[in-house]
């Protein structure tokens, strides 16, 4: 199957919740859409970003991207992967997690598709962002060079 933007959107997608992570300390998101032309991901917030703070989290995705890491899969067990991830949206009856790596930056179980490397996705481009009842939503594009 040729790659399209899923895998881009997807793999950025892992890179923006790493951001996230270290910039603020919160959760991953806990929704996420990805579309052909632009995707969003809702965050359990506690404020609304300023304009300098949607510019560094831009940034950092970009600074990721550029970064050209290897993104990778291995299978682990359930065990394992109990004590080093949230699985609370994982079905259930299954006995290994599928994990993607981006380089050192992150790792997460995941079922999606992902580009090979952090260079095949892209320019990260904040279309916008809003926050509404403890809810920060980002939405995001892509820019091909």
């Amino acid at each position: 199957m040729a790659k399209d933007y899923r895998p881009r959107m997807h793999s950025a997608e892992h890179i923006l919740n790493q951001v996230m992570v270290r910039k603020f300390g919160c959760e991953r998101c806990f929704s996420a859409h990805i579309n052909k032309k632009k995707s969003k991901c809702d965050y359990r917030f506690d404020h609304a970003l300023t304009d300098q703070e949607a510019l560094e989290i831009e940034q950092g995705v970009n600074d990721v991207i550029s970064s050209n890491l290897a993104v990778t899969e291995h299978v682990i067990s359930l065990e394992d992967a109990d004590k080093q991830f949230n699985l609370t949206r994982l079905p259930e009856g299954v006995d290994s997690v599928r994990v993607i790596s981006i380089g050192d930056f992150d790792a997460c179980p995941c079922i999606g598709e992902h580009v090979d490397n952090s260079n095949e996705i892209g320019e990260f481009k904040m279309v916008s962002h809003g926050f509404e009842d403890g809810v920060l939503r980002i939405r995001y594009k892509l820019i091909l060079s």
